[in-house]
């Protein structure tokens, strides 16, 4: 019998390495490395410098006394001392609490006003010191030269001249733009056909591009609110239309005034549709009002029609007409082309939509004496 395999013993010993770990010295080294950094605020290396370039206080403006001093030197008079600064009673002059707490020598001086310098920069209604005052003194002194009411009065003509070159510019700008109107330049760019003429023709709106009698025939035709299919019945009413042979007109039933020749009808199918349906719509329609007549009779009143009240009327009749002819056929599209044949039918004169049309003519004109006793009634 051979011996028992362990399983749970190892087949043989497993070595394990140790992983070789960094030495300290190399940790430290690294350490180092990263912390050599110096930055722009250590004071062994300056600042970067740019050449053409100029800091922030590097042109200042010159003080009062420096401004005095060189403009006093280009006149050629005598200006301020620089070497001379001012006095502690001048600064402090209109301060009370500052010249409380003075010393007592400073005191005196203040309420003596014994100024070792005829001259002040800093005095208690402004500055003393006015480079364009100076000036004018200094010209007003001078002999030979102007007074300063005639300096003012150069000044104030200098002044009307110049606003009215302004005007006279400004005029001229008006009167070339009404001239010669700017033209106004279209942009173009991104468009590859260009841009439309307007306004628009008819027809080349995408909401309104069909002819408003379809957009009507479509509404009228709508079953169950699928616009769809009655906008393809229409689409098959007008290939009918197109397709049929040129019609006959009836003597008896003429058609509207300007109709064009019945050759002409299948090759426009949106005209075909006009003329047979504005043909053969009613003009006036009788209202019925209750008790008028006299002892609970209704009185007949005609109305007259607008054009969608007309076109409706006389589409809901070819509609009537269409659905009680028989089918010449099966498959979809058969009420379609029953509707197109009732529309051939109405422009030769044999539909029996004429003789409704009719009617409603010869009732109108048999009620029409009823208007003038509705308004002596009233």
């Amino acid at each position: 019998m051979p011996p028992r395999i362990p399983f749970l013993s190892a087949p043989r010993a497993l070595s394990v390495r140790s992983r070789p770990i960094a030495p300290a010295n190399q940790c430290l080294l690294l350490a180092r490395r990263q912390t050599q950094c110096r930055n722009y605020s250590d004071p062994k290396k300056d600042l970067p410098k740019a050449d053409g370039l100029k800091g922030p206080n590097t042109e200042t403006l010159p003080s009062i006394s420096e401004e005095a001093a060189s403009m006093a030197s280009t006149a050629g008079t005598e200006g301020p001392d620089l070497e001379q600064g001012t006095p502690v009673e001048e600064v402090v002059q209109n301060d009370k609490e500052a010249i409380d707490k003075l010393p007592q020598v400073m005191k005196d001086d203040v309420k003596n006003k014994n100024g070792t310098r005829s001259y002040s920069t800093f005095a208690s209604s402004g500055r003393q010191y006015s480079t364009s005052a100076i000036q004018r003194q200094e010209i007003t002194k001078q002999p030979g030269t102007l007074a300063q009411n005639d300096i003012i009065a150069m000044t104030r003509q200098q002044e009307a001249e110049e606003a009215r070159l302004i005007e006279e510019y400004s005029l001229d700008r008006e009167l070339a733009n009404m001239a010669e109107p700017e033209a106004v330049v279209e942009d173009l760019s991104g468009l590859k056909f260009g841009m439309p003429k307007m306004p628009l023709p008819p027809g080349s709106h995408y909401k309104d591009r069909y002819d408003p009698l379809v957009d009507q025939l479509v509404g009228l035709m709508i079953q169950d609110g699928k616009k769809s299919i009655a906008q393809q019945n229409v689409a098959i009413i007008l290939n009918h239309l197109r397709t049929a042979p040129p019609p006959t007109y009836s003597p008896i039933r003429p058609m509207l005034p300007g109709a064009p020749p019945p050759s002409h009808l299948p090759l426009n199918p949106v005209l075909y549709l006009t003329v047979a349906i504005d043909s053969v719509a009613p003009l006036l329609r009788i209202k019925a009002i209750r008790g008028a007549a006299g002892g609970g009779m209704a009185l007949q009143l005609p109305s007259p029609l607008g054009l969608r009240q007309r076109r409706r009327t006389a589409i809901t009749w070819i509609l009537d007409q269409a659905s009680k002819r028989q089918n010449r056929g099966s498959g979809k599209g058969t009420f379609a082309h029953r509707v197109a044949d009732e529309l051939i039918a109405v422009v030769e004169g044999k539909s029996s939509v004429w003789e409704r049309r009719g009617a409603i003519h010869k009732l109108a004109v048999s009620a029409r004496a009823n208007i003038l006793d509705v308004r002596k009634r009233r």
